[in-house]
């Protein structure tokens, strides 16, 4: 499949919390210790199949990237 967001990060899923209608998900990305958090609904979660270990890709699109310092 060909997407037009190009922000796309690929990791393992670490962690799938149910909740009752909505559910967040652990992804740690390849290559370091990063983790993003995404909130889907939980129908999302159990149409996708998503569990623990299973490999996915995050994807970011978004009108407005902040950026902190030090």
């Amino acid at each position: 499949m060909r997407l037009s967001t190009r922000n796309q990060l690929s990791g393992e899923i670490i962690e799938v919390n149910l909740g009752s209608v909505m559910a967040t998900v652990k992804v740690k990305l390849d290559g370091g210790e990063q983790t993003v958090v995404s909130s889907i609904t939980k129908e999302a979660v159990e149409d996708l199949g998503l569990t623990v270990g299973q490999k996915a890709t995050v994807l970011v699109k978004s009108t407005e990237v902040t950026i902190g310092v030090e």
